[in-house]
């Protein structure tokens, strides 16, 4: 199973994003995508950005992640 991560971009250098969640920081290369800026949310995966995504769409994903986690699960 694969699963990709709503990151928010922090800074933009080149086509590489600086993307940060929750304190963990991630590049993500931008070749997949077009019109990224700074403050956006986009869907991490294997190092690239693959979309970005709605500020409510990114926030009700990391949600569910966090009552996953909180609930002794685990995400693999």
């Amino acid at each position: 199973m694969c699963l990709a991560v709503p990151m928010q971009v922090r800074k933009i250098e080149d086509e590489v994003a600086i993307c940060e969640i929750d304190g963990v920081t991630r590049e993500a290369s931008l070749m997949m995508l077009d019109d990224v800026a700074v403050d956006d949310f986009v869907l991490i995966h294997a190092g690239f950005a693959i979309a970005k995504l709605d500020p409510a769409e990114a926030e009700a994903t990391l949600q569910l992640f966090r009552e996953v986690l909180d609930d002794g699960g685990e995400i693999a």
